[in-house]
């Protein structure tokens, strides 16, 4: 899956989530009237879907309050608090500090360059140490 997003500083956001974030690049293009284009290597995709209510608890849990908007850009990290602060220090906005979540992970929230409000998270198990968790499940 590719997330595509259209930033107005272009150059900001590349400088912000390549060099700042680390998402390693694996192409450019240019094109006619100064199009540009960059792709990041931000690893793995997947699609989170969740209903309003779940959304609502993220929320609550990550912020204390409703701030997401419909969508939301997720980044794994090793480090959420070190990234935070070296997000922020490179123009990010912090909109709630790290936090350990429910589900087993420290949460940052931020408003970064190209309009995305991101979450920046760190696993405290491996897959297979979650599964054996309560409430960890998959559907059939």
């Amino acid at each position: 899956m590719r997330l595509v997003v259209e930033a107005d500083d272009y150059e900001a956001a590349v400088r912000f989530y390549r060099d700042v974030l680390g998402l390693p690049e694996q192409a450019a293009y240019s094109g006619e009237d100064d199009a540009r284009v960059v792709i990041l290597d931000a690893g793995r995709a997947t699609l989170e879907i969740a209903n309003p209510a779940q959304k609502r608890m993220i929320d609550e849990v990550e912020v204390g309050q409703q701030v997401a908007p419909r969508l939301r850009v997720a980044f794994e990290v090793d480090d959420t608090a070190t990234t935070t602060d070296r997000l922020v220090a490179a123009g990010a906005t912090q909109v709630a500090p790290p936090t350990t979540t429910p589900w087993h992970s420290v949460n940052a929230r931020l408003d970064a360059p190209a309009n995305l409000h991101i979450t920046l998270f760190q696993e405290l198990h491996t897959p297979e140490t979650r599964t054996t968790l309560p409430g960890f499940t998959t559907n059939p």
